[in-house]
């Protein structure tokens, strides 16, 4: 795994993000559209696509919560590259790069719909926390922090 840090333009995590949005639309269904607007790529400036030779297989960035904190978002595997650990060593990838900015922790969120999701936060040693900002109250949302 070649993990490459970029921006939100990079054509290949632009199509990765593409896949991501496919997915979570079938899975969240009508409440997509909630979820959409708080996903704008434009604004990530700490981005990784992770690649398998010269393909393009994950991606996953970052972006400034508060002063010590990163939100981790986008995070993305090809369903064909599953299940090799892909997802954890790009996680760690963007955990190096946030502490490599100065910050002591990272929070996410993800949805109730997405229990590789959890399970992949819950294994690298996040834990459930309060859902924070647009996420409160919202039935659907599970959020998580690390500290680094």
């Amino acid at each position: 795994m070649i993990p490459t840090r970029t921006t939100s333009e990079h054509p290949d995590f632009v199509a990765l993000v593409q896949y991501l949005d496919g997915e979570l639309a079938q899975r969240d269904g009508d409440e997509h559209a909630f979820y959409h607007q708080f996903n704008n790529i434009d604004v990530l400036t700490h981005c990784i696509v992770t690649y398998i030779a010269t393909k393009a297989v994950g991606c996953g960035a970052i972006k400034t919560f508060d002063p010590t904190t990163v939100e981790v978002k986008r995070m993305y595997v090809l369903t064909s590259q599953r299940g090799k650990g892909i997802a954890s060593q790009l996680l760690q990838a963007l955990e190096i790069w946030a502490k490599e900015l100065g910050n002591k922790r990272c929070v996410l969120e993800t949805g109730i719909r997405q229990p590789e999701a959890i399970a992949l936060y819950e294994k690298n040693g996040y834990y459930r926390i309060p859902n924070y900002g647009q996420y409160i109250g919202v039935e659907n949302s599970v959020c998580f922090e690390k500290l680094l």
